[in-house]
């Protein structure tokens, strides 16, 4: 195991601790925007984007660690089929498309940042639509290093830091 694995140990595990506290914050905000609703008769502005926020940290921050972990949704019926040296080179073109696709996503996400920097949310004043959206192009620059990883490495998942959470 090479110094840039180690890293991406460090950074798996920060974004499977984030990811999880954005889950726990949005699941306990929810039911406290529900109950002042139709229990107090009094509707709470801020649960709603509280839990909006919390679900774009799950998302494109616990995204990576799907992809690190090989849990994320493969469909993999054709290379499946495919002689072995296929499959790596299915892989490689799979890994540099991902690549790819994380340079085209940071770049819009990180335009959509700076355009919306200072608009405010209306329900949340002291927090912006461009801090909102932070966790877009950061969970964009986590999948890049983890797909690098896997061009660079090979397959991380079935590294016991990676099996830690039972999902194999």
């Amino acid at each position: 195991m090479n110094a840039y694995s180690r890293w991406m140990d460090r950074l798996y595990l920060l974004c499977m601790w984030v990811a999880a506290a954005a889950l726990m914050i949005m699941v306990a905000v929810i039911p406290v925007g529900i109950f002042a609703r139709y229990v107090l008769n009094s509707a709470l502005s801020w649960p709603e984007p509280v839990a909006i926020i919390c679900m774009i940290i799950f998302t494109f921050v616990g995204a990576p660690v799907g992809l690190r972990a090989g849990t994320h949704i493969c469909v993999s019926m054709l290379t499946d089929r495919l002689s072995p040296g296929g499959q790596k080179w299915a892989l490689l073109l799979c890994n540099l498309l991902l690549i790819a696709l994380c340079v085209v996503l940071f770049r819009a996400s990180y335009n959509l940042c700076a355009a919306m920097w200072i608009q405010p949310l209306a329900s949340l004043p002291n927090v912006t639509y461009g801090e909102m959206y932070l966790p877009i192009p950061i969970g964009t620059v986590f999948t890049l290093l983890f797909a690098l990883e896997r061009l660079l490495n090979g397959d991380q998942s079935q590294r016991p830091i990676v099996t830690l959470g039972g999902t194999h």
